[in-house]
């Protein structure tokens, strides 16, 4: 298997790569599952970018920096941030159905969300990443230059330590990447695919806890995968919860979109609550009340729970009229009707989950990683523009630029050398004889990261996490080398990679700031500092 460029991941920021660079490149993306399956596709609320006369650069910039806790890399903001606009347009021109309005100077509905001063968010009613990866969807399908491998699940990037002696292209002392092996699900054979290029574009880590709005698919491929090669990564023990998840027993991390906030829904207690039920708490806990950034939200829910011993609280917004709710969340309004919840004229029950990841592999502003060859894409990459908590609607906009940026950095570079790499090698290893040991470690290693990891940290807690997960890393790490893989394996064997990652940056920072709150260490120190973690040369 032999292209220019291989991106690993079929989201926003993986199409958006491959469709900018086919015209001059052969390009393969690699989905786990088809290509609709990703958090792009997931994702409701909308892409936030500077549409409006009255909004500026400026305000965008500011907004994001105030959510991010002081750590967000202002360079990466000012960049990713000036290049909304035409990012935009771009996906206008590719045909995305935004929700139109006549009186707007673009033509289109602009709505606000959390932490932001300004109306900047242009959406698709509420299911925007939908409607994006649906159209973009149609235009890798169609292209000639573009070959896609669904169900096919990237097991490792192969780099030039792997290889023998080192050629002169690679930087002295780093090895260089030159493709990846990939197991196609279907048949259980390992691929070698050769590439000048090779981008992660995998996403998030959130099914590293119990519970979270991410697709089964989110399980730190491409960090782990980065760390593995020898990349740095950063923040990660900023994990964003979504405020606002649907509570209920046949509720698959639904999630209810931030733009119900946006338009006037209001967390309140409730009946459980005895006497406080119907209570609004928002207002106690910070004067912009629910529109608050999200890690601000989530703590306030998650300290209303715990005091009170309730599953969830209610997000009510059955004050604005129906017509308004059927035309702005017509996903929501089925969904919660499906399960017998009419937001027209009842709350809705939610509680938080995991939701993003806002550190990840360290990158420059145009993908590029530690490893030459290696680039990393979207949230699976670090830029610095999330900070200590991610701005909402931010996330596909970084897609969109970086993306863009990575496939104009790929496009300008000269042919470059390849090397014969080598096919798969099972011949020392055995079908498993338990594969419920998998199953099992699975179930362990996320609800102990959801009980010792989650929303408000102790040092304690921190370390019991760390010490599971090294047993845990030793028993799998043993079954990798012994038994032929298996889809569940590699993703366990990631996930566990990514928790030691997050507890390990955790126990670093001495302070609490934006996601990550530590009773331990309950104040803000002085001066913001990125937590980055080297891996150990092999």
């Amino acid at each position: 298997m032999k292209f220019d460029v291989a991106i690993v991941g079929s989201g926003l920021a993986g199409l958006s790569v491959a469709l900018h660079l086919a015209q001059t490149r052969t390009v393969a993306i690699i989905s786990k599952r088809a290509l609709l399956d990703g958090a792009s596709n997931w994702a409701q609320g909308g892409i936030a970018a500077v549409l409006d006369s009255g909004d500026s650069h400026a305000q965008h910039i500011d907004d994001t920096l105030v959510a991010g806790g002081g750590l967000c890399d202002e360079a990466a903001t000012r960049f990713i941030v000036e290049h909304g606009r035409e990012a935009i347009e771009w996906l206008i021109d590719q045909g995305v159905p935004f929700t139109r309005d006549p009186t707007a100077e673009m033509g289109f509905h602009l709505t606000r969300e959390g932490g932001h001063s300004q109306r900047r968010i242009i959406h698709a009613a509420d299911a925007t990443g939908h409607a994006v990866q649906v159209t973009l969807e149609q235009k890798v399908r169609a292209h000639p230059n573009i070959s896609l491998f669904e169900q096919h699940c990237a097991i490792d990037v192969i780099t030039s330590d792997k290889l023998g002696p080192k050629p002169a292209a690679a930087s002295a002392g780093q090895p260089h990447c030159y493709g990846l092996y990939v197991q196609d699900e279907k048949t259980g054979q390992v691929l070698t695919f050769e590439a000048e290029h090779t981008v992660l574009a995998t996403g998030g880590a959130g099914k590293v806890y119990l519970y979270t709005t991410n697709p089964d698919t989110a399980t730190g491929d491409g960090i782990a995968m980065a760390w593995r090669a020898g990349c740095r990564v950063s923040n990660m023990e900023f994990i964003q919860f979504h405020p606002t998840c649907l509570y209920h027993p046949y509720a698959k991390s639904f999630l209810i979109t931030e733009a119900i906030r946006g338009e006037g829904g209001l967390l309140k207690l409730p009946p459980e609550a005895g006497a406080a039920a119907g209570t609004r708490f928002m207002p106690m806990y910070d004067e912009r009340g629910e529109l608050a950034p999200r890690d601000v939200v989530a703590r306030a829910i998650d300290f209303e729970m715990k005091k009170r011993g309730l599953d969830y609280v209610n997000l009510d917004i059955s004050h604005q009229s129906p017509e308004f709710l059927k035309e702005h969340f017509p996903t929501i309004y089925a969904r919660c009707l499906e399960l017998g919840i009419d937001i027209t004229k009842e709350p809705i029950p939610v509680v938080p989950a995991v939701h993003f990841t806002c550190g990840g592999i360290v990158t420059d502003l145009a993908g590029r990683t530690d490893v030459p060859g290696l680039y990393a894409v979207g949230e699976t990459a670090c830029t610095g523009l999330h900070g200590a908590n991610r701005l909402a609607s931010n996330s596909l906009l970084e897609c969109l630029v970086v993306g863009r940026a990575c496939a104009h950095e790929i496009a300008a570079m000269p042919k470059g050398e390849t090397r014969d790499l080598p096919a798969w090698d099972e011949s020392r290893v055995t079908n498993a004889d338990e594969e419920v040991v998998i199953a099992h470690n699975w179930d362990e290693l996320r609800r102990f990261m959801w009980n010792y990891v989650g929303i408000v940290r102790t040092t304690k807690r921190l370390e019991r996490a760390q010490h599971r997960i090294a047993l845990l890393k030793e028993e799998i790490d043993e079954y990798y080398r012994n038994f032929r893989i298996t889809h569940d394996l590699l993703e366990l064997r990631n996930l566990v990679d990514v928790a030691s990652l997050i507890v390990n940056s955790a126990l670093t920072r001495r302070e609490s700031r934006g996601l990550h709150f530590s009773r331990d260490y309950p104040n803000t120190l002085p001066k913001a500092l990125p937590s980055v973690l080297t891996p150990p040369r092999r």
